[in-house]
């Protein structure tokens, strides 16, 4: 007897996993994929913001109610030192101006390949393809591409120069 429920029991098992996928060829939808929903809009989904937000307080703008005196120190660091406090040379000390401070040190960014009026561009981030006008990673624009000595080059807006 336990041999014949045991058979019986297999032959149920063997009939079910033959059939499972005709069961799912039918039903498809139900076991497929569900694909990517894109539209054309670039609205954020209507979900709850969170309750806690963290802001970096170099993000905050200050209140300017005329109390405090406008200052010239730039609290943001950038590896450039300002000639505001050299009056040594007898000169009468220049108006505080927010200098025009550039990104520090060198490009972090190389470049790969040049084709078809567009650049391969690769930093720690990743590889980008831009073009004449794009923004780069070091916030300058892309100016032109010039071949060199039989070398591909790209010159910045700041005037640098990045050869492959």
């Amino acid at each position: 007897m336990g041999d014949r429920l045991l058979a019986v029991a297999g032959f149920a098992l063997a009939t079910a996993a033959a059939f499972f996928p005709w069961y799912v060829f039918f039903n498809q939808e139900s076991f497929g994929i569900a694909p990517m929903g894109y539209t054309e809009t670039r609205d954020l989904p209507e979900i709850r913001g969170r309750s806690v937000v963290q802001v970096s307080p170099l993000a905050i703008p200050d209140e300017d109610d005329g109390s405090a005196e406008p200052s010239a120190f730039d609290p943001i660091i950038t590896a450039t030192v300002s000639n505001l406090g050299d009056e040594l040379d007898g000169a009468p000390p220049a108006t505080p101006a927010i200098a025009n401070q550039p990104f520090p040190g060198k490009p972090n960014y190389k470049l790969l390949h040049v084709a078809n009026g567009r650049a391969l561009i690769e930093d720690r981030s990743g590889m980008y393809i831009v073009r004449i006008g794009s923004v780069l990673p070091d916030n300058s624009r892309l100016a032109t591409l010039e071949k060199r000595d039989g070398q591909w080059v790209i010159i910045t807006s700041n005037g640098e120069v990045i050869q492959r």
